[in-house]
């Protein structure tokens, strides 16, 4: 498995620099900041936040346990030394991904994404809720494609999830001699 930190493939691009490190318990806060200004700013047509406001309880005891929990690897995106998003994966899946929205745009979650790939060893799958197109449109400019497998997400009102999985690159027996 490749670490936090390598540059396995040149994939860091212009951040030159690991933006992932292993999240703590004293990151949980930050991360829900992050992860509640992201949610309520583009997922609010899916969850109105005067019928479903925010879990952020709920959310942050799920933090706590997925960083307690040696089967999920929860990692930090870092942005000029300060938490900027998060991530969790288990297994080939990857569980939670997102940036703060002032680096919407910056190329961070990019550069954080190519990292994340080389984690799962180029392979790997995930779900995303159908209504938020801008993770749709970053997923699909990244190689991952949808499946046609869906379910509804656990909060209410249990808005459509739908699977994406991305595939190792093939490598052409050209690649394989060098």
């Amino acid at each position: 498995m490749v670490e936090v930190g390598s540059d396995a493939g040149g994939t860091l691009g212009r951040w030159g620099v690991s933006v992932l490190r292993a999240a703590t318990p004293a990151d949980i806060e930050a991360i829900m900041d992050v992860q509640q200004e992201g949610s309520v700013r583009a997922l609010s047509g899916l969850y109105p936040q005067d019928r479903y406001p925010f879990p952020r309880a709920e959310l942050t005891e799920r933090w706590a346990a997925e960083i307690d929990d040696p089967s999920v690897r929860v990692l930090v995106i870092l942005h000029d030394g300060q938490v900027a998003g998060y991530v969790a994966l288990q297994d080939d899946q990857l569980l939670h991904f997102g940036t703060a929205t002032s680096t919407w745009g910056t190329g961070l979650a990019a550069a954080a994404h190519a990292e994340i790939v080389g984690l799962l060893g180029g392979a790997g799958h995930l779900w995303v809720l159908a209504g938020n197109h801008r993770a749709r449109r970053f997923y699909e400019k990244m190689g991952w494609r949808a499946t046609g497998r869906s379910v509804p997400d656990d909060f209410p009102p249990h808005p459509e999830l739908i699977e994406y999985r991305l595939h190792a690159p093939e490598t052409s027996p050209a690649q394989e001699a060098t």
